[in-house]
């Protein structure tokens, strides 16, 4: 497989594959503008990522490969004309939020790599649990790493693999690697669509005329006017090439799905249809019984926007107190170039969030956003709020206490930063210096997203609030050593 050595330490790379990423991923085949097309996908998915962005082509007439990628936005990355550049009627596309080995650009993705089995182009959302004693195995017979990815594991083990065929290839790896993962792979005939076998990340597949396209979620399918078909099903290959569409099953779908509830409450656009139900009708669920569960005499509800806007909607109608838009966003931000300065310091969240003096001044009010992950950005707010007039400020908070790591693809903390980890209730209301603190209940979360009738064999992942690691995580538990003791 040719790849280039990296530099970084033998230590960091024992532990590289340790780490993934909550990301979108994005593929069209078959399309006489399918980089176009990928372009708008991922922009539909930018919400998932926002650290980097990149997209691989193919073009049969030629046999070539084309692909471009960078850190930034994806507005940033594309400049004009790149599109253009991406010739072919395929291509692959993703988005990456933040994570391990950031500042190196060979992580960003999608990565493509020539190696015996032809030339493939992978694009990855989620983590493999067992990528660091896959990555040590790979290491000692002589492979070399080119990036601190766990996606390049996969490459790794499709090479090494003594079938001739990609696809025998490929479905060996996958039985392999342990985890929670979404990819997509493209190569010179085909693209390929996995999801793991506790469906964990979603994968959505779609079709727009003869051409069939995937994403992480259903409101890129809309962008781009593509019908939404079915879901990718745990344990499945989906297989495109111009004979059709094809599927096999690489492993069982494990007896209890470990769906990841995080999607609903953070990840996911609430213009999305996950797992079958809308996000938003779910948010806006999660606000109705965070009302129920934790009511409090206010004279308004507002949003720490966007991320509280359908949650703190739905407490609004439950509770029967009005809702505000008490807190500008500016959506034209981007990345700022102001660096570690006091003019930093003293502009802070503002650059941000902007109160309504006139909707808080004297009012009680009921703040509601979504999570509560480390506390630094709600005490800016909280402070923001009071300097604006603010009577009381408490705050509502539309999921349980974050008090676990996620293993399982959404780049977390160690329990030291948590603050629910670290801190309890009361010692969280002084350091926000809020009037009351209060979350959902694990159990009004699980009764909003199931709509109170629970399946047999689905499970949500909860482990970021309850510490139930359903999926075996290997050596990664140290990272969660410190909270999982206190479980």
């Amino acid at each position: 497989m040719m790849m280039r050595e990296t530099n970084l330490p033998t230590s960091q790379l024992a532990n590289m594959a340790s780490f993934g990423e909550e990301c979108g991923i994005f593929g069209v085949y078959d399309h006489s503008e399918a980089s176009a097309l990928a372009y708008h996908g991922l922009f539909a998915l930018q919400h998932r990522g926002q650290e980097s962005a990149g997209i691989i082509s193919y073009d049969s007439s030629v046999d070539r490969f084309y692909q471009r990628k960078d850190r930034g936005l994806v507005n940033r990355v594309f400049k004009p004309g790149d599109l253009g550049v991406l010739k072919g009627r395929s291509a692959i596309g993703h988005i990456r939020y933040s994570t391990t080995g950031e500042d190196n650009i060979v992580n960003i993705q999608p990565v493509m790599v020539d190696c015996v089995k032809g030339t493939i182009g992978v694009a990855h959302n989620g983590n493999l649990t067992n990528a660091a004693e896959l990555h040590a195995e790979l290491r000692s017979k002589g492979a070399i790493f080119q990036t601190t990815l766990d996606t390049e594991v996969i490459l790794h083990l499709i090479a090494s693999s003594k079938h001739k065929d990609l696809y025998d290839a490929l479905e060996e790896t996958l039985q392999r690697i342990d985890g929670a993962f979404s990819l997509l792979f493209i190569t010179d005939h085909s693209l390929v669509a996995v999801r793991d076998r506790h469906g964990v990340r979603p994968l959505v597949m779609g079709r727009l005329d003869d051409s069939v396209v995937f994403a992480s979620e259903t409101c890129a399918l809309d962008l781009v006017g593509a019908k939404f078909e079915r879901e990718v099903r745990p344990g499945e290959m989906v297989i495109v090439t111009m004979k059709g569409v094809a599927s096999r099953r690489f492993r069982e779908a494990a007896a209890e799905l470990s769906r990841c509830i995080f999607e609903y409450i953070y990840f996911s656009r609430p213009d999305s249809i996950l797992f079958g139900r809308s996000v938003y009708e779910v948010q806006k669920g999660l606000g109705r019984e965070l009302a129920r569960e934790r009511p409090v005499p206010a004279d308004v509800v507002i949003a720490i926007p966007d991320s509280g806007n359908a949650a703190a909607l739905g407490y609004s109608r439950e509770s029967g107190l009005d809702f505000e838009m008490g807190l500008v966003r500016n959506h034209y931000i981007g990345r700022t170039f102001i660096q570690n300065t006091q003019l930093a310091r003293e502009v802070g969240v503002k650059i941000k969030l902007n109160p309504v003096r006139s909707l808080i001044e004297g009012k009680r009010l009921i703040v509601v956003d979504d999570s509560l992950v480390r506390g630094t950005t709600s005490k800016k707010i909280v402070k923001m709020l009071k300097a604006a007039g603010a009577k009381e400020v408490h705050l509502r908070i539309s999921s349980p206490p974050y008090r676990f790591p996620c293993f399982y693809g959404v780049d977390t903390p160690s329990p030291e930063h948590l603050i629910a980890s670290r801190m309890s209730l009361k010692e969280i209301e002084q350091y926000l210096e809020v009037d009351s603190l209060a979350y959902l209940s694990c159990e009004g979360l699980v009764r909003v997203v199931t709509g109170g009738e629970p399946k047999e064999g689905v499970h949500f992942c909860k482990a970021c609030f309850d510490g139930d690691y359903r999926i075996p995580v290997h050596s990664l538990r140290e990272k969660g050593k410190g909270a999982l003791e206190k479980k």
